[in-house]
C-alpha cells in the first residue's frame, strides 16, 4: 500500500470514529444506560 492511500484510509477511520461517537451520544440520549446493552446485543446476534 502506498503512503497516500494509507493517509486517506487513516483519515476515513478518524471520520468514522467521530461519527460513531456522535451517534452513540444520540443513542444515549434516547436510551440512557440501556444504549450499551442494546449495542452489545445487536453486535453479538
Amino acid at each position: 500500500m502506498n503512503r497516500p492511500n494509507a493517509v486517506k484510509l487513516a483519515e476515513t477511520i478518524l471520520q468514522l470514529d467521530k461519527l460513531r461517537d456522535e451517534l452513540y451520544e444520540e443513542l444515549m440520549i434516547i436510551l440512557g444506560p440501556r444504549a450499551h446493552e442494546l449495542l452489545r446485543k445487536l453486535q453479538n446476534s
